[in-house]
């Protein structure tokens, strides 16, 4: 049996999803719980990792397993064995042909960021705290530059590994709610660091710092060397995937509680 979940946590004392020696990771703590749960060693694999400090609302992971449980007793029984820190939101089984990877349709993101003179102790590792005013209307304009099929090499980690830097951006969205600043991205998939390094571009033109058009001037030079700065990670928040209709999985709302 193929089974599908919906997993949430908070990436503060997480080392990313990926499994990784000695380290704390979300994969990890998973695949032990399930482990204990099925009663025989599991694997799981999920739709998009998320590095250390990132949170998710909606991660999607796929495992196999001989075991017969209920959706609800996989449920109760992972989230009894898993740390306070995550938890699981749904399960579902699913034909064999699913993939948390391969099958998705596109992935959304939403970066939060706190904006006003004082910090906060409540929106601490929930939100990137910037302190200078930022005018969000000349961020939405300076992200319209940024929809579309394009080279997105400006805006990739050095170290990332995906074959190719064109990506599909089907909306960016920023929008203010008093103190609070969302910028919601969605694509298909994402080159790694791609949202937060977005990010590190808009805020300067936020600011005021830099004109509207340094987006496209980025974007076109194909060089990370003339993009803005890496975000902060506690900002970052994996809030959706969509897949085909046929696997009917269920939705989690996008909007966090400390909007």
């Amino acid at each position: 049996m193929r089974v599908a979940l919906g997993v949430e946590y908070d990436g503060t004392e997480f080392a990313g999803w990926q499994v990784q020696p000695e380290q704390r990771t979300v994969q990890g703590c998973l695949e032990i719980a399930l482990s204990s749960v099925a009663n025989h060693p599991v694997k799981t694999v999920a739709a998009g990792r998320t590095d250390s400090g990132v949170h998710a609302l909606q991660q999607v992971a796929h495992f196999d397993s001989d075991s017969k449980r209920s959706e609800r007793s996989w449920i109760l029984g992972l989230n009894s064995n898993l740390p306070d820190d995550m938890n699981i939101t749904w399960a579902r089984p699913v034909d064999d042909d699913f993939s948390a990877r391969f099958s998705a349709l596109n992935r959304s993101y939403r970066y939060l960021i706190f904006n006003r003179i004082g910090r906060s102790s409540i929106r601490a590792n929930r939100m990137w705290w910037l302190f200078s005013p930022l005018d969000e209307q000349r961020m939405q304009e300076a992200a319209d530059l940024l929809v579309g099929h394009h080279d997105f090499s400006a805006f990739r980690a050095k170290l990332c590994q995906a074959h190719s830097p064109i990506k599909t951006v089907e909306k960016i969205q920023v929008t203010r709610q008093g103190d609070c600043i969302a910028i919601d991205v969605k694509a298909q998939s994402f080159l790694h660091h791609m949202v937060r390094n977005i990010v590190g571009v808009l805020v300067p033109i936020g600011q005021g710092i830099k004109p509207v058009s340094w987006a496209k001037t980025v974007l076109e030079s194909r060089d990370r060397g003339q993009g803005g700065i890496t975000s902060a990670p506690e900002g970052l928040y994996f809030v959706n995937v969509e897949y085909p209709e046929q696997y009917k999985l269920p939705t989690v709302s996008a909007f966090p509680v400390v909007w």
